[in-house]
């Protein structure tokens, strides 16, 4: 059976999506996430495979959509600095320490080939059924911001040595 559009206006996404303006759940979908993007006057780009990213505050940011039916959202940030690796037992604590003492961002680490760590956070969300506009802007603005506060963090335990004066 269709869902019922409700009496507000429709929108058809590209990807055939259906966005309810009546404030009910309605299924994720990519064009979704880039009218919350116009929305907010946020500029984004679209990368070779398809998946949607941006810089927030010189960050790197994707917004992944996976599962079966491309249910469930993650806000995927990386720090803008890469560490050393003879510093990653101690980064590994600080973001061992952040998982313990919060909910968002999940912090975590990733080892290049080139032996240099990066500093990852994410945020996953399971919208199997759905979201309003409301809730999703939520959830991408969470998602920034929780990550965006994780990586002040980290600057602080790492401060760039080109931002100090000699």
């Amino acid at each position: 059976m269709p869902a019922n559009p409700g009496r507000a206006g429709l929108r058809g996404g590209s990807d055939g999506a259906v966005t309810v303006d009546d404030g009910r759940p309605t299924p994720l979908s990519a064009d979704r996430i880039v009218r919350w993007f116009e929305r907010n006057d946020f500029h984004y780009f679209t990368d070779d495979d398809g998946d949607l990213g941006g810089l927030w505050r010189g960050r790197l940011f994707y917004f992944f959509l996976f599962g079966d039916d491309k249910e469930i959202l993650q806000v995927r940030g990386q720090w803008n600095r890469e560490i050393a690796i003879e510093r990653l037992e101690e980064v590994l604590d600080a973001c061992a320490e952040w998982n313990a003492e919060r909910i968002w961002p999940k912090a975590y680490v990733r080892v290049r080939d080139n032996g240099m760590v990066h500093v990852v956070a994410e945020v996953s969300t399971d919208l199997e059924h759905g979201a309003t506009d409301a809730q999703l802007s939520q959830i991408l603005f969470c998602g920034l911001s929780t990550s965006s506060t994780f990586f002040d963090a980290i600057d602080e335990l790492y401060p760039d040595p080109a931002a100090v004066a000699p």
